[in-house]
């Protein structure tokens, strides 16, 4: 959810930041940012629609699959198009905003050439951030990848337990509960207890555990069934707390 929100605040900053620019290079130049505004208005859609095929269609589907003709082919034909409705909306200006007289708009507004660079010129810019958007999750990838290899070298976890270090395999491990001040650790073959924090153990297990309840971190691979409400590890139930169905759902397949 937080990552779609910000995904929906990146494209509301994106065109934004378009109309600001076109607003203040055209509005500069004709003296009137109204008119200039406007303009823009009619002008934004071409300029967002290339924007996000070049760089959510042509991009991904051509050039990062290497696919470089089909890429500079289609990139052509988008160029052609996008001025083309560019001319459109020049003479949609020139009938509403410069009623009938080229002299009436801006010197600018005539000027395809100009309105060519700066339409790409976002598209550029639009590309750039979308990279560099890219780039950030892919690091984020990355480094959950290293945690997750880091933990799966190590196939014990190591807690603390009558003031030793206690290292328990983690495919022993049946599930794992939270009391007041101490958490037990039940095995196979034993029961554990430590002072350390549940919330803080989730972070340092494995992929194959998960947290079902705010008690309760279960071994997958130990589930012998599982309810809407209730799942069974070796020949203990344990209650599906009601925050977490959705992700326990998910995570298990259940319908």
């Amino acid at each position: 959810m937080k990552g779609k929100s910000s995904y929906l605040y990146g494209h509301i900053a994106y065109c934004s930041i378009v109309v600001l620019v076109l607003t203040l290079v055209f509005g500069r130049s004709w003296g009137n940012n109204t008119a200039a505004f406007f303009f823009v208005a009619m002008l934004l859609p071409i300029v967002l629609g290339t924007s996000y095929f070049f760089n959510y269609v042509l991009v991904p589907h051509y050039l990062l699959k290497k696919n470089y003709i089909k890429f500079a082919l289609y990139s052509l034909y988008t160029a052609i198009v996008s001025l083309y409705l560019e001319m459109i909306v020049l003479m949609l200006s020139f009938i509403y905003l410069g009623n009938f007289n080229y002299h009436n708009l801006g010197p600018n507004a005539s000027d395809t050439i100009l309105l060519a660079v700066i339409l790409y010129l976002l598209v550029f810019i639009g590309a750039v951030l979308l990279m560099v958007r890219q780039i950030k999750e892919n690091r984020l990838v990355i480094q959950q990848l290293l945690a997750e290899k880091n933990k799966m070298e190590d196939p014990f976890l190591e807690i603390m337990s009558n003031r030793k270090m206690a290292r328990i395999p983690y495919h022993d491990i049946v599930y794992i509960e939270s009391f007041s001040y101490y958490i037990r650790v039940n095995t196979m073959k034993e029961q554990i207890i430590s002072k350390e924090k549940i919330s803080n153990l989730a972070y340092r297990l494995p992929d194959f555990f998960i947290r079902i309840h705010r008690s309760f971190i279960i071994n997958k691979e130990k589930i012998r069934r599982v309810s809407y409400d209730e799942v069974m590890v070796e020949d203990v139930n344990l209650s599906i707390g009601r925050s977490y169905r959705k992700v326990v759902k998910d995570a298990l397949k259940i319908d």
